[in-house]
This record gives structure tokens, C-alpha cells and sequence, in this order.
């Protein structure tokens, strides 16, 4: 009886052993693939860093925080398509990261997904509370003649804090960009959708609003001199 109790507590035992280098092997592995891709990344290596990470996501399992590494590396490649699935899949399973979201919403509309972008923007806003993340929801509400939406939007961006420091870039013409504060571009964006609307009062005063915060802001001047002739003013 003895014999057959020791026999067990020596399978128990191997067992364990067993289990214990088999997580120390893939502790190991994990190890040396986040040191080829913090190496790889040094380098400036991006296709090895990805290599890198898909590995120790499939080491990690679908809960691998390495899922947000691979989203930042195809964003800033510019994959938007795989960005976009990459960040699908992390918000399935967290739905308030809000960095993630935002790169989304960027990588919908890059791939001229306006309508599923704005619906991202509409909830990134919802948790951020940043006038930039309403500027730009307004600004695609806009683009899709969603007027109505588009204004709410720009009104919200209206009240939401400014810190002052964020600018937004317009091309004035084919060669030249011009960036402008964001309080001044949100004011300009607010006249182009009341001057959609038909009013254009209100359109006056929000291109003046635009000048009075950036008196160099040449499209808001033009927006302004169009109603003023009674022309069309222009988002570009």
C-alpha cells in the first residue's frame, strides 16, 4: 500500500515537472521574441517586429495585451485595413480603450469607410470629451450632408474645453497648407454647416469667429467674403 502511495506521489511529482518546464520553455521563447521585436523596432525593422509580436500573441492566447503593439505598428505604417481589424478585435473584448478606438475611427476613414468612421467618431467622443474628437465627427457628418448631426456635433465641440494647443491643417491651395487653431477651425466648420443649412447669418458670424481667433485663416477670409458676395463658401 505504501509502494502504491509513493508510486502515485512520484507520478504527481513528474508531472509537475513536467508542467513547470513546459511554462519555463514558453516563458523563454516569449522572452526572446520581445527582445527581437524591441530590437527589430530599434532598428526600425517593422516586418520583423510584427513577425515578433504575432508570435507571442499566439503564444499568450486571444487576450494577448500584444494586440495593441500590432495595432500601433500597422497605424503607423500607414495599413489602415489591417489596423482597423487589428483594433476590431481588442475592442470586442475592451471596448474603452480609447486610444484604440481613435485609431480605428482614423484607419475608417482613410479607407473611405466616412459613415462606419463617423460612427466610431460619435463614440470616442461619448468617452473622451475632446473637441478635436468632435470637430472631426462633425467634419464627417458634413462630408455625408448630414447637416443636422453635423451641427450638433460642431455645437458640442463649441463647449468642450480648448487647451489651446491642438491645430488642424487645410490645404489653401494646390501646393500650400496652412495650420490653424483648433477653436478658429471648429468656428469655420460651424459657418460652412449653417451656411448649408441656408442660414447664413449665422454662417457670418461663425467665419468671423474663425478670423476673430485666427486673423490669418485664409479660408475662413474667403468663406466670409463668399457670403458676403453671395458665393459658395468651401471646405478644402
Amino acid at each position: 500500500m505504501k509502494n502504491k502511495s509513493m508510486k502515485k506521489f512520484y507520478l504527481i511529482l513528474s508531472a509537475l515537472f513536467a508542467i513547470t518546464s513546459f511554462y519555463a520553455q514558453e516563458q523563454k521563447a516569449t522572452d526572446i521574441d520581445k527582445l527581437i521585436m524591441r530590437q527589430a523596432l530599434a532598428y526600425g525593422d517593422n516586418t520583423i517586429a510584427t513577425n515578433s509580436i504575432y508570435s507571442i500573441i499566439a503564444k499568450e492566447g486571444v487576450n494577448s495585451t500584444y494586440k495593441d503593439s500590432l495595432a500601433y505598428i500597422y497605424f503607423g505604417a500607414r495599413k489602415y485595413s489591417s489596423c482597423y481589424l487589428v483594433s476590431s478585435d481588442i475592442l470586442s473584448r475592451d471596448g474603452n480603450k480609447q486610444d484604440i478606438l481613435e485609431m480605428q475611427a482614423i484607419s475608417l476613414e482613410s479607407i473611405g469607410a466616412i459613415d462606419k468612421a463617423a460612427q466610431v467618431y460619435a463614440k470616442l467622443t461619448g468617452k473622451s470629451n475632446n473637441n478635436f474628437h468632435a470637430y472631426k465627427l462633425a467634419n464627417l457628418y458634413y462630408s455625408l450632408k448630414k447637416n443636422k448631426e453635423a451641427l450638433m456635433a460642431i455645437k458640442k465641440a463649441e463647449e468642450l474645453k480648448d487647451s489651446g494647443e491642438m491645430k488642424v491643417t487645410y490645404a489653401i491651395n494646390k501646393t500650400h497648407n496652412q495650420q490653424v487653431a483648433l477653436a478658429a477651425g471648429i468656428a469655420n466648420l460651424k459657418g460652412l454647416i449653417e451656411f448649408d443649412m441656408k442660414d447664413n447669418a449665422a454662417a457670418k458670424l461663425s467665419f468671423e469667429k474663425a478670423l476673430s481667433l485666427q486673423p490669418d485663416f485664409v479660408l475662413a477670409k474667403e468663406n466670409l467674403q463668399a457670403i458676403i458676395d453671395g458665393k459658395t463658401a468651401e471646405e478644402k
